[in-house]
């Protein structure tokens, strides 16, 4: 249990115990080895590392992909909510049979596909292929954040899942600190396919370890399988579900108001050039690295609510500094840039354990796959209505509007604050389920 004082409103987060057949106070099952939690969560956040890469990639390449194609910022924007809008619609659809299916057949299936989306990308010819090829990449990439959310709930037991979401979700300070980089590194030497290339490669690499090392989870299907109806009934008949939904769309707006376009006002706005953009996301990234399961722990110790609160808060001094930044030298603009990658992060791991705690295990991956399409379709609106309000003359023109968008940001923000403290989690969600190994799963 949270070793926060088991009084006010964290009392609802300190009173949860695990249970579940062949677990007692462990997401491992009994008399197996803490390290098979330990190797599922490496592999998780592998996973998460690759589909986030693929995600976060385009936003850096934008610069480069919007000279190669001769788009606008509204067009690349498109480009941005094809893969979200897309992640949102089968993340619906996923999520009325997700937990008919045993967790790392549905992983390694879905995640197999995600591949061969992204060589799609890889391989695209022209703006409207990459378009394409950004939609199934989506579709499968909402489908993976939701699976892999999913399991940490499985596996791992409420007084430690703020620090093993802190690790999964360190994957995107991962991407900052390696992929981002190196995507960008690449594009500027081989081409911005190469960076597609790499990723699929990498992400064929972990789909092998995961065939061979991932433990099978079934624990979830101990109640039987509802059928699609009964899973919707389920999940939007329950009004705490519905201030979940409220609360991620609020957190995910806030963030995707900026993020899509942070290269680009860089590039165009401060004067960082394309290859210094690595630098940008590589400082961020190492600090969040380290920093995301800091606040894991921390939020373990002292409640996730008050310190998702905290965080988000801070955030808001670098989100308005980053939007209003003039022309200065890359060193000051990487301190913004560095507190903006930290601190924006950082609110989404209480948050997402929050999240996970709002529903029962049988019911958790539907739960998250639907979450996922809330986040989605939330990380599209907002690149859409950002993209409607900046305004360029033309691709290496300054960007007009920024910071109107940034203001906007954080009053997304002063909403998910104030929507959290309506979450309570649930005592049965505090519940994990067996591990076991019995071969590998083809995908």
């Amino acid at each position: 249990m949270d070793r926060a004082s088991p009084s006010g409103p964290d009392l609802a987060e300190a009173t949860g115990v695990s249970q579940a057949t062949g677990v007692v106070g462990s997401g491992v099952p009994s008399g197996s080895p803490a390290s098979d939690e330990r190797l599922l969560i490496a592999l998780l956040t592998a996973v998460n590392f690759t589909q986030m890469m693929d995600f976060v990639v385009m936003m850096p390449l934008g610069p480069q992909l919007m000279k190669v194609f001769a788009i606008s910022a509204t067009q690349f924007a498109v480009a941005v909510s094809a893969y979200t809008i897309s992640a949102a619609v089968a993340a619906v659809g996923a999520a009325l049979v997700i937990d008919r299916f045993e967790r790392k057949q549905a992983l390694l299936v879905v995640y197999a596909a995600f591949i061969v989306a992204t060589l799609a990308c890889a391989i695209a010819p022209d703006f409207h292929a990459l378009v394409l090829a950004r939609v199934a990449a989506g579709a499968c990439g909402g489908l993976l954040g939701a699976l892999v959310l999913a399991i940490v709930g499985d596996a791992v037991p409420w007084e430690r899942r703020g620090a093993a979401m802190g690790t999964v979700m360190s994957a995107f300070a991962l991407a900052s600190i390696i992929g981002i980089p190196a995507g960008i590194w690449l594009a500027a030497w081989l081409g911005w396919h190469a960076t597609f290339y790499a990723i699929a490669a990498i992400s064929l690499a972990v789909l092998i370890v995961g065939w061979l090392r991932m433990p099978t989870m079934r624990g979830h299907q101990a109640d039987g399988q509802r059928n699609p109806l009964a899973t919707l009934r389920a999940l939007l008949g329950v009004p705490s579900h519905w201030r979940v939904f409220a609360f991620t769309a609020a957190l995910t707006f806030s963030g995707f108001m900026i993020i899509p376009f942070i290269a680009t006002y860089l590039s165009c706005n401060v004067g960082v050039s394309d290859r210094e953009l690595g630098l940008v996301y590589l400082c961020g990234g190492v600090c969040a690295v380290v920093t995301s399961p800091w606040i894991g722990r921390l939020a373990d110790r002292h409640g996730k609510r008050l310190v998702f609160t905290c965080v988000a808060a801070l955030a808001m001094a670098p989100t308005l500094a980053l939007t209003h930044l003039p022309a200065m030298p890359l060193a000051a603009a990487l301190v913004v840039t560095t507190a903006f990658i930290v601190v924006g992060s950082g609110r989404f791991v209480p948050a997402t354990a929050l999240m996970t705690a709002a529903v029962a295990a049988p019911l958790r991956g539907s739960f998250m796959s639907f979450n996922s399409a809330v986040q989605s379709a939330a990380s599209g609106a907002a690149a859409m209505i950002a993209g409607l309000i900046i305004s360029q003359v033309d691709p290496t023109a300054p960007l007009i509007g920024y910071g109107a968008v940034g203001w906007l940001s954080c009053l997304a923000a002063v909403a998910g604050i104030l929507l959290v403290w309506t979450i309570a989690p649930q005592a049965q969600a505090h519940s994990t389920v067996p591990i076991t190994r019995d071969g590998p799963a083809s995908p």
